[in-house]
């Protein structure tokens, strides 16, 4: 006769140890980076494939560079990056910059920009004399940054004419001017020609990069409203070059010291 009562017995054990693997085995395990390695592979002329490489990326460099060397506008002096307070590039990029993004913002809050402020550091080379390009686009701007519109009350904007003076850096500024004492403060604030009200409020246009404090720019992270245009500072360009002949370089000057 069997014994079917020792069988059973192991047989439960058996089972209640399969069903503690399981559980171990279906339990959440968590994993670590501990250490990152690479090398720097060039590709050169001796390694195989570099001709076929070279052959499939052909014709969209072609293409690319196509689009980048059409003619769109003729530019009648050097804009660059020199000058103590301001420079031609700077006012010129801040111009177009508040010209280009106020009918955006005009259709969208019924307001207009009154203020365009961008960094000296962002305008990465110059715009050379004679006929412009996309390409000179690129190689002023070649960020992903877009143009956002920051409610911001009067006391910011002499916040932001301290922030220039204490920078010591041309800022590219426009819409704005005032005058820098002898003692390195600042007076005669005056926005769109008309003295600045420290309780009103005044749209600037800037970059999302600068709209988030960057480069210490912290007065726009104190903005009552903020407007996302979706519209890169690059293509701002692009699209000035495109509508017009000309380039037009406003020569007014924005800060004065006494």
């Amino acid at each position: 006769m069997v014994k079917l009562k020792n069988y059973n017995v192991g047989m439960k054990h058996f089972v209640l140890l399969l069903t503690f693997i399981s559980l171990i085995s279906c339990s959440s395990q968590h994993f670590y980076v501990s250490k990152i390695e690479g090398k720097k592979i060039a590709i050169t002329e001796k390694q195989t494939g570099v001709t076929e490489i070279e052959n499939y990326i052909k014709p969209y460099r072609e293409n690319i560079d196509k689009d980048l060397n059409e003619v769109l506008a003729y530019c009648p002096i050097t804009l660059d990056k020199s000058g103590e307070w301001q420079t031609n590039i700077g006012c010129f990029l801040a111009d177009i910059t508040l010209e280009k993004s106020n009918p955006i913002f005009l259709k969208r809050e019924q307001k207009s920009i009154d203020v365009c402020l961008l960094n000296h550091g962002g305008i990465r080379t110059i715009i050379p004399k004679g006929t412009v390009t996309a390409r000179n686009a690129y190689e002023v701007m070649p960020f992903e940054n877009s143009a956002v519109v920051i409610g911001l009350k009067g006391e910011q904007l002499v916040e932001i004419a301290n922030y220039i003076v204490s920078e010591k850096k041309p800022h590219p500024l426009s819409g704005m001017t005032f005058t820098i004492t002898k003692d390195n403060a600042v007076k005669n604030i005056q926005v769109q020609g008309k003295p600045l009200e420290l309780d009103k409020i005044y749209y600037v246009v800037t970059s999302d990069y600068l709209s988030n404090g960057g480069d210490n720019m912290v007065f726009f992270k104190k903005g009552v409203n903020r407007c996302d245009t979706d519209y890169k500072l690059r293509n701002i360009i692009i699209d000035y070059f495109k509508d017009v002949d000309t380039l037009k370089i406003n020569t007014d000057i924005r800060i004065t010291k006494e």
